[in-house]
């Protein structure tokens, strides 16, 4: 069925919109425009430049749409750097919005900005529900991003059908909680890097085969995320492919500090982390990937971890 016509005559399936076609929005839109054809619901894309959402629709079958147009759907999604340019949509798409329709945000976005933007978009009679993804860009384009939701259980349940790039999926909470666990998470990420960067540093300096010895550590207890699955293959081999860049992995541990102040709780060794990611970014570019932090800590050491 093509999707234009199943929209307009109210088709079987649920319409989606996705705005903000980024590394993680681009294939997570095309596992909607997927299950719409499976389904018979129309899948919207928008991208601040238009020509990346024609060139999603001429890849994957979506639909390139105005904010107008992709305004009127059952689930509208959104992937974005931060809350502000959420909020900037909100404010954009005021006008065009339709009461019953779900928000999910999929940004790595803050608590205290999902609590603003599901009340004022309630007045409109829209459920927004804060949805933050981890997997990275190869579990967007697997369709196997872990989906951390935040609101009303009767909602998350209404929209889990349309979370077709979704491989787990976890109502974690109410508003904002979606976004807290993902600030977490990411500082977690940036704790676990730099301490497996510090270790091999120490290693390198003493002319130890860092390829070998990670070897050994990933077959030990001291084994991680990131030191199975990022150092040896971004920073070992001097690649650093960008997939998640340093200045939002930055951000995400300042929203984490910032969830911790809230909760009144004390986090010396997160706090540290936070403040040597943003001295990375700072110093080694925000625009790098994540795992181009530990560049900062090659400077500090005179030692390349290679």
């Amino acid at each position: 069925m093509d999707q234009r016509k199943a929209a307009a005559e109210g088709g079987p399936g649920l319409s989606t919109g996705f705005l903000g076609l980024g590394a993680m929005g681009y294939p997570m839109a095309a596992h909607l425009a997927r299950q719409g054809q499976a389904s018979g619901g129309a899948a919207y894309v928008w991208n601040r430049t238009a020509e990346k959402a024609e060139r999603h629709a001429r890849q994957y079958g979506s639909l390139a749409a105005s904010l107008a147009e992709a305004a009127q759907v059952d689930v509208l999604f959104t992937c974005l750097p931060t809350s502000a340019e959420v909020s900037e949509l909100i404010g954009r798409l005021r006008p065009h919005l339709r009461p019953g329709t779900f928000w999910v945000d999929c940004t790595s976005g803050h608590p205290e900005a999902a609590q603003r933007q599901r009340a004022e978009l309630a007045e409109l009679g829209v459920s927004f529900l804060d949805a933050p993804v981890s997997g990275g860009t190869g579990g967007a384009e697997a369709g196997t991003l872990t989906v951390m939701l935040g609101g009303p259980e009767e909602e998350v349940e209404a929209v889990r059908p349309a979370l077709a790039f979704g491989g787990k999926v976890v109502r974690v909470g109410e508003t904002g909680a979606g976004f807290a666990v993902k600030a977490v998470n990411n500082v977690l990420l940036a704790a676990n890097l730099w301490a497996a960067g510090e270790g091999l540093s120490v290693l390198a300096r003493r002319g130890v085969n860092l390829g070998a010895a990670l070897e050994v550590i990933n077959a030990s207890s001291g084994r991680s995320n990131a030191s199975e699955n990022l150092i040896g293959q971004r920073v070992l081999t001097r690649e650093f492919p960008l997939t998640f860049a340093l200045g939002l992995l930055a951000k995400d541990a300042d929203i984490a500090l910032d969830v911790a102040l809230s909760a009144k709780a004390s986090v010396p060794v997160l706090a540290q982390v936070a403040a040597l990611y943003r001295a990375a970014a700072h110093s080694v570019g925000a625009e790098h990937d994540h795992s181009a932090a530990l560049q900062l800590l090659e400077r500090m050491n005179a030692q390349e971890i290679t």
